[in-house]
């Protein structure tokens, strides 16, 4: 009888492994993550660069996620946006009301600047530029450098330049239309008073000076740094009938 009720309780016994084996199976199962793929995605900051806009301006994708906000003179910081073609929209940062509207294509791990600007002096005027951030490291030793000419009433084209000791400039960059970027060039690095000018050479004329870029103190000089990638803004209007900050002034971005 013992042989007998030990062959059962074995026999009981391996007949509920399938069944604890299926369960467990079961709750594997149900324990799995569901994984969320993350969209392709790349960068865009704001910049309000336009002085007969409103005075805080924010940045609006296509599903009404706002992207950034700034007031007049400032920029925000790099904020992710799903690539593909996105309408962005600057607000009125307290009414929301739209002066702005332009499309871009957002393309995967690419940084992008958006410039809300003022392509007239007329109050209200608002216009956007879009352009491609190559925030790729320069070579050792040096910095990149380009010029965003945004200056309502101010020559066009503009160069960048380094003014020369006594009369004339040396151009870095050259020939900037209005409403337009250049490419980023390298710089060597060195404490520059940078002059934003028209003309070449012993003909050049600094139209305004970049100084220690903030645009208050276009006699002082700012430090340029190996590994840096800087954007001078010219932005305001060329008129001495509107609020000093809202003037002709030459600016620096840092882009990294």
């Amino acid at each position: 009888m013992k042989n007998l009720a030990t062959f059962l309780n074995r026999a009981l016994l391996l007949a509920t492994v399938p069944a604890a084996l299926a369960f467990t199976g079961c709750g594997n199962d149900d324990d799995d993550p569901v994984v969320t793929p993350v969209p392709d995605q790349g960068k865009i900051m704001l910049v309000h660069a336009a002085p007969t806009s409103s005075a805080a301006v924010k940045i609006v994708a296509n599903d009404n996620k706002e992207l950034g906000q700034a007031t007049y003179g400032t920029n925000s910081s790099y904020v992710n946006v799903v690539a593909g073609a996105q309408s962005l929209k600057v607000n009125d940062a307290t009414s929301g009301a739209t002066s702005v509207t332009q499309t871009l294509a957002v393309e995967k791990n690419k940084n992008y600047s958006f410039f809300a600007y003022s392509p007239n002096a007329n109050l209200g005027s608002a216009a956007g530029l879009a352009v491609v951030d190559d925030l790729t490291a320069p070579a050792a030793g040096k910095a990149k450098i380009r010029i965003v000419h945004l200056g309502v009433s101010a020559p066009s084209p503009l160069n960048l330049s380094l003014p020369a000791p006594t009369i004339g400039t040396t151009e870095i960059i050259t020939n900037v239309g209005f409403g337009t970027a250049s490419s980023f060039t390298e710089l060597t690095p060195n404490t520059y008073n940078l002059a934003v000018s028209t003309g070449a050479g012993a003909t050049g004329m600094v139209e305004v000076s970049v100084g220690d870029g903030t645009g208050t103190n276009p006699t002082g000089a700012k430090a340029y740094a190996a590994g840096k990638i800087y954007t001078i803004l010219v932005r305001g209007i060329k008129s001495t009938s509107v609020a000093t900050n809202l003037r002709l002034q030459a600016v620096v971005i840092e882009n990294n």
